[in-house]
């Protein structure tokens, strides 16, 4: 028992810790999605190991036709961004649904033995280790007694489509678009079989530095692709790397002004669509839904920044406001509805979401929708007016009904801050921030519906609500 009174492996030391880190994060790539082949119609990898990886999957394929499909989609962009680890490749695949599909790729990892054997052939004939430094995959090495492509049947597809095709057109794309990375970058199909490209050349490091003590050559190349002989301490493992001191580092020196701001786009940007699938420890659309508001909330503060940096000099400037203040949870979630869904159009989407959010809120999804539409309509003052009246000083509230008439505009019944013709369903509510907010309803019923943007000028807001 160790000293803590656990038992089992003792914690790693910190810089063990660091290496584990390190050799986790080796053993994982992602790569952004490729760009659509436009006009290529001849054959869909360059190398021949890319070609080799492709025969794999044509070899097995049961349905031609699939292949087919899976190459347009390729061809056209539809794969979206891969992830490689050892034994598995996943990425989305948007096909003819709005939600994308997880379509993924496993392929056996190698064992322990076969390892050290590939290794040690890459060590003992230098030019391997050249030619994979150079991103070419020699066939001696591919093709000798470890076999590091596939044969027919070793890629095995899944997909979360309901197509029960071996494999899919999803699945079948993102083979094709490995083909393209394996064509860049054979490092790639060896992530695949188990190992990262860093503990790769470290490994090699020490293996060929050991046959070259042990076999007296002085010229061998190392992974770094230097050609000159090996230093006599290379079997002691990798020197320290140049540290700089302290004082130098932190000495008072002229340093170059920072770049400018990048400009603010126009528009927030919208994530990803992720994929329908089963047995995730998450709700897609919820997540879909909440990263959609943190970019709108980023690009809000970053706008808001930029406005008042450019407004404000010196000791003139003021601190930056966030434009979201701390909301309580009714008005935030309906915040969150509003800008999930920026349309009024009420879609099987948005109809789920006022069905969940009512649930949750003990609502109606009626109450629901009504309140998002006062949210897109002013935001949170858009919002109080709903359920809230409030008797305005005299000013502008009482001007506007002579502005009305005097516009030959319909005359409407004041009551507290509201101007209302139940006979016509028209109604004009007056906001705290002075504009007027339209509303609707059937004639002669009292169920009123924010309608319309909000205007500083009744004539303006009353003319838009009759234009409908």
């Amino acid at each position: 028992m160790n000293p803590s009174g656990f038992r089992g492996r003792p914690a790693a030391t910190g810089r063990a810790a660091a290496a584990d880190r390190l050799a986790r994060a080796d053993r994982s790539r992602t790569f952004p999605p490729l760009p659509a082949r436009s006009g290529a119609r001849g054959l869909f990898a360059e190398s021949w190991w890319g070609s080799a990886w492709l025969d794999a999957l044509e070899s097995a394929a049961l349905d031609s036709a699939r292949l087919a499909r899976g190459r347009t989609y390729a061809r056209d962009g539809h794969v979206d961004t891969i992830n490689v680890t050892p034994g598995r490749i996943v990425a989305t695949v948007r096909g003819s649904r709005p939600r994308p599909y997880s379509a993924e790729i496993r392929l056996r990892i190698l064992s322990e033995p076969e390892w050290d054997g590939l290794l040690d052939a890459i060590a003992a004939e230098p030019a391997q280790l050249a030619a994979l430094l150079a991103k070419k995959l020699p066939s001696a090495l591919a093709e000798g007694e470890v076999r590091l492509l596939p044969g027919p049947g070793d890629l095995v597809p899944r997909c979360s489509c309901p197509d029960s095709g071996r494999p899919c057109k999803h699945a079948a794309a993102l083979c094709f678009q490995v083909a393209r990375l394996l064509d860049a970058d054979p490092f790639v199909l060896l992530l695949m079989r188990g190992r990262g490209e860093r503990e790769l050349l470290d490994e090699l490091s020490r293996r060929n530095a050991t046959h070259g003590v042990q076999n007296g050559r002085t010229g061998a190349p190392d992974p770094a692709g230097s050609a000159g002989p090996l230093p006599e301490a290379a079997s002691a493992g990798p020197a320290s790397p140049p540290g700089v001191l302290a004082r130098d580092a932190l000495a008072d020196r002229l340093r170059p002004p920072l770049p400018p701001p990048l400009p603010v786009p126009a528009h927030p940007g919208r994530p990803p669509a992720l994929p329908d699938a089963e047995g995730l420890p998450f709700d897609p659309a919820a997540l879909e839904f909440l990263a959609a508001d943190a970019a709108a909330r980023a690009h809000a503060c970053v706008s808001t920044a930029g406005a008042v940096g450019a407004a404000g000099t010196g000791r003139e400037r003021q601190p930056v406001r966030s434009p979201f203040p701390q909301l309580p949870p009714w008005e935030d979630a309906v915040r969150l509805a509003a800008t999930a869904h920026p349309t009024a159009g009420l879609t099987s989407a948005t109809r789920a979401l006022y069905r969940d959010l009512a649930a949750a809120t003990g609502r109606t999804p009626t109450e629901v929708a009504r309140s998002v539409a006062a949210w897109r309509q002013g935001g949170p003052e858009g919002l109080a007016l709903l359920g809230t009246t409030w008797n305005p000083p005299a000013g502008d509230f009482d001007r506007a009904r002579s502005a009305l008439i005097a516009a030959d505009l319909p005359a409407l019944r004041p009551r507290h801050n509201h101007l209302t013709d139940p006979g016509r369903g028209i109604q004009l509510r007056f906001g705290h921030d002075s504009r007027w907010y339209p509303y609707e309803s059937e004639p002669g019923a009292e169920d009123w519906w924010p309608t319309g943007p909000a205007d500083p000028d009744p004539v303006g807001a009353l003319t838009t609500l009759l234009a409908r």
